[in-house]
């Protein structure tokens, strides 16, 4: 079994949302006072984690965390990937309730929240230590990959902002009608 924390490459929630979020407005609200540590993993890391496990039966019956190489706070990931795309943001601390009530409204009004309730809970509590321990992986399977500027290029959506098409709106709001073209 793999335990896992923060997965980041193309396609994922924490570069695509947070790369979004920065060109939309580039500000950024911690998940309370305290940042617990993350480690986030690049995904063809573990992809080779999933090979050597499922393919090859190097894991056996060992329960593993996969974590990357780097400890960063959320402070330090929003400002790696602000400089990758070319945004300087502010970061600032915000109790956990704004987070959480940010995380409800986007639930409520996105097709893929910002922020979900469940991503909010696991940053309060911080995704650097597998709970309970679990055994370490061989010293080859160890992910490799930094969260560098570079590695975070690499692996970043086309640039854009969030807009109208990333609400989930009912065809009878308002809003909605204003923004379809007028039939002719």
């Amino acid at each position: 079994m793999l335990k896992s924390g923060v997965i980041y490459g193309r396609g994922d929630h924490l570069l695509d949302h947070l790369s979004h979020a920065l060109h939309t407005l580039p500000l950024f609200a911690t998940v309370g006072r305290h940042q617990p540590p993350l480690r986030p993993t690049a995904v063809g890391d573990l992809a080779e984690i999933l090979f050597a496990a499922l393919v090859d039966d190097r894991l056996g019956d060992q329960t593993v965390a996969v974590v990357g190489p780097d400890v960063l706070t959320m402070r330090q990931v929003v400002t790696r990937v602000g400089e990758a795309i070319g945004r300087r943001p502010c970061v600032f601390a915000m109790p956990v309730a704004f987070p959480r009530l940010l995380a409800w409204m986007t639930e409520a009004t996105m097709k893929v929240p910002l922020v979900s309730r469940a991503q909010v809970q696991m940053l309060a509590e911080g995704l650097c230590d597998a709970s309970p321990a679990c055994d370490e992986l061989p010293d080859d399977l160890k992910p490799q990959t930094r969260f560098t500027v570079e590695s975070i290029r690499h692996n970043l959506p086309p640039p854009r902002r969030f807009g109208c098409r990333d609400l989930r709106l009912s065809p009878h709001c308002p809003l909605v009608k204003l923004m379809q073209p007028s039939a002719r």
